[in-house]
């Protein structure tokens, strides 16, 4: 039978084993979520978000996996500072070689340098850290080019085996890469020595990178450099109280004096013996080694939660910001496409040139007289339906399409420049439309897709008149003006309100509907009628809709590397939450 033990049921891995894959997975899991968070909308804030986002993924690709994946790894303890705090001096006098160039031109750093004992090579030698450089090995030659993509793999065997020491770039540097990948190696560290001088100690940036280090829970050595033999013990006093301050009281403090160098630029043995002999005894107990890696992970891990919570909110900002810039593309043609739902009823349409060609089509005082007499004397001036004959009353159809599609052409434009207008405003959205500048009007084939659409629509009205006359054979012999005619009298009955119409025009245009009303109930009657003209009203407004719908989607698309999925946020406080609870 098996009993559980130390390697579980049945003789298989380590419990603790298992448990840190358990953790590595989900730590895993939240990475893949923290690197595909969109924050591709430029809204108040975002540089931060992304630099936070950038940050996260880096420092679990270049510390977290690789630690949880290897507990046993020698110590990495990153050297980092400001400019000229003498950090690759440091480096060289810990070494006692010349591993990382020094000198006063800046910055002499801007491609890592990893010093190692050389039994520890095969733990650096590929991507189990910093996964994102390159590798480079032997001692920087004193001319040769840096390059910031790699790190300078250097061993040495006056390193204590269990510790490697890391000369990063200055973290206020003059170039942008070289803070970005300070920043980053940092982030990657069991450890921080970190470098500042009796001159510079109190600057903001160093306190910046320390406050986090201290909310991370990260150790972290403080070197201070360059002292005057005389300042030393005044200025250690007050770096001890800045320090307690910022939560990092317990961190130790080595002082180097003000001294001369030697030849090679080495540090003399009394001033870099104490912290080098702290670091061998350090390397050197395997309890004290755990106890550092220990803190640093699980102020890391700790870290987790909020830092997810962060990026979290900011992708909800990413989806609020890209849905309030929808919301007033939807506004724009929602607009639009009432007012031309007003304007089809209104008696907008019925103006100038259709009038014109209405009384040319139907010679309205004698048709007044005919219509007022009787139906049947409108059939014997009129040809018959149901022969087949068919009136073309071109002008007037086109004078109707014309004008139909003028107006719907107008509140498409409209509609464009108002969503421009609003974006322009709003976060995010000025600099979408600097990247689709084609968004500030409408779609190049617009016009020829209403000119369609209105033809469709009329077409659809002639059919409709079609279908109604084969059921009034009666009526339909009296049929004058063809489906045509009847179709476009038709559309003066759609278009038959007269609120729009203002001064002489509401006289004509409004015996115009009305005679058109009154032939078409004459022949279908009134109720076929009100329904007929209903059905066209709404047939072309949901032509209309459709029609704006897809000039709506071309802002959709401007916006779907910023349409952050809904779910997302949740997904990332769900896998901070999975990391937690896999601890």
């Amino acid at each position: 039978m098996n009993t559980p033990g130390p390697e579980g049921p049945g003789g298989a891995e380590p419990i603790a084993s298992r448990g840190l894959g358990i953790l590595r997975d989900a730590v895993a899991h939240l990475r893949d979520e923290a690197a595909s968070a969109g924050l591709t909308l430029d809204v108040p804030g975002v540089a931060d978000a992304r630099a936070a986002r950038a940050a996260l993924v880096d420092q679990i690709d270049d510390y977290l996996l690789p630690r949880l994946s290897s507990l046993d790894a020698p110590l990495l303890a990153v050297v980092g500072g400001s400019t000229g705090a003498g950090k690759s001096t440091l480096v060289n006098s810990l070494v006692g070689d010349v591993v990382s160039r020094a000198g006063v031109l800046r910055p002499t750093t801007s491609a890592p340098v990893l010093v190692h004992h050389p039994g520890d090579a095969p733990w650096f030698a590929d991507q189990r850290i910093l996964p994102g450089l390159g590798r480079v090995t032997g001692a920087v030659p004193a001319e040769a080019p840096q390059d910031p993509s790699s790190v300078r793999l250097v061993d040495s065997a006056r390193m204590a085996r269990g510790l490697a020491i890391l000369d990063a770039p200055d973290i206020d540097s003059v170039v942008t890469r070289n803070r970005d990948l300070a920043g980053q190696l940092l982030a990657a560290a069991d450890m921080w020595i970190f470098v500042t001088t009796a001159a510079r100690y109190a600057d903001a940036v160093p306190w910046d990178l320390l406050r986090q280090a201290a909310e991370r829970g990260t150790s972290v050595a403080i070197v201070l450099d360059r002292v005057p033999s005389e300042a030393i013990g005044e200025i250690r006093a007050h770096l001890g109280q800045m320090l307690q301050q910022q939560g990092l009281g317990q961190a130790p403090v080595f002082s180097i004096a003000e001294s001369a160098l030697d030849p090679r630029g080495i540090l003399p043995d009394d001033q870099i013996g104490p912290l080098r002999d702290w670091l061998r005894a350090l390397a050197e107990d395997a309890e004290e080694r755990a106890a550092v890696v220990r803190q640093t992970l699980t102020g890391a891990l700790d870290a987790l939660e909020t830092r997810a919570g962060a990026l979290a909110t900011s992708v909800e900002d990413q989806h609020n910001a890209a849905a309030a810039l929808l919301s007033e593309v939807d506004r724009a043609y929602h607009d639009a496409l009432d007012q031309v739902a007003r304007d089809v009823s209104d008696g907008t349409l019925l103006r100038g040139e259709v009038l014109a060609r209405w009384q040319e089509f139907v010679g309205t005082g004698e048709l007044f007289k005919q219509v007022e007499s009787t139906v049947s004397r409108l059939r014997d001036r009129l040809t018959s339906f149901v022969r087949g004959r068919r009136d073309e009353p071109e002008p007037l159809g086109e004078a109707l399409q014309t004008g139909a599609s003028a107006m719907v052409t107008a509140q498409a434009q409209r509609a464009a420049a108002t969503a421009a207008r609003a974006w322009r405003t709003s976060p995010g959205g000025a600099a979408v439309l600097e990247r689709h500048p084609d968004l500030a009007r409408s779609a190049p084939d617009l016009d020829t897709r209403v000119e369609r659409l209105v033809r469709d629509w009329q077409a659809g009205i002639f059919d409709m008149v079609r279908t109604e006359g084969k059921d009034r054979r009666a009526a339909a012999k009296g049929l004058a003006y063809g489906v045509n005619g009847l179709g476009l009298a038709l559309m003066l009955v759609t278009f038959a309100s007269t609120g729009g119409i203002t001064g002489a025009e509401v006289g004509i245009a409004g015996g115009s509907a009305v005679l058109a009303q009154k032939i078409l109930e004459a022949i279908f009657g009134d109720e076929t009628v009100r329904r007929l003209a209903a059905k066209a009203r709404e047939n072309l407004v949901r032509g209309v809709r459709e029609l704006f719908d897809a000039e709506a989607l071309r802002y959709r698309r401007a916006l779907e590397d910023a349409m952050t999925d809904a779910g997302q946020a949740a997904r990332l406080r769900e896998a901070a939450s999975a990391v937690k609870a896999a601890r």
